[in-house]
């Protein structure tokens, strides 16, 4: 549990500088929360790499008929059912851990936030 929501994280032993907004956070990659309208699915990555948020949105389209309802790391859903679960699989597995914490400190480096 990170920010009230079920995290999923790089943890300290794999990544010891931790979140640059708070260094004894791990660095957060995904977030599934339940709000008060909706169900949340956060994810770092769609808001760091334009191709990979450009992958999602195309692959979003074509995998279910609602309108996507995403913010720049957050994707919502009014409804369970209207959540595609393979698709969300997909996006969890586009980006490695490795991969995740090269981009994130690329995106330090060059001075650009990551948070939401």
């Amino acid at each position: 549990m990170n920010y009230g929501m079920i995290g999923y994280a790089v943890p300290h032993s794999k990544y010891p500088a931790g979140y640059h907004c708070n260094p004894s956070d791990p660095l957060p990659f995904m977030a599934v929360a339940s709000q008060k309208n909706s169900i949340n699915i956060y994810h770092m990555g769609v808001y760091a790499d334009p191709r990979l948020l450009k992958w999602f949105q195309e692959a979003h389209a074509k995998a279910s008929p609602k309108k996507l309802d995403m913010g720049k790391s957050c994707i919502r859903y009014k409804k369970p059912e209207d959540i595609p679960f393979q698709l969300i699989g997909e996006l969890a597995a586009k980006m490695t851990m490795e991969q995740w914490i090269a981009l994130y400190e690329s995106l330090l480096k060059r001075g650009k936030k990551t948070t939401k």
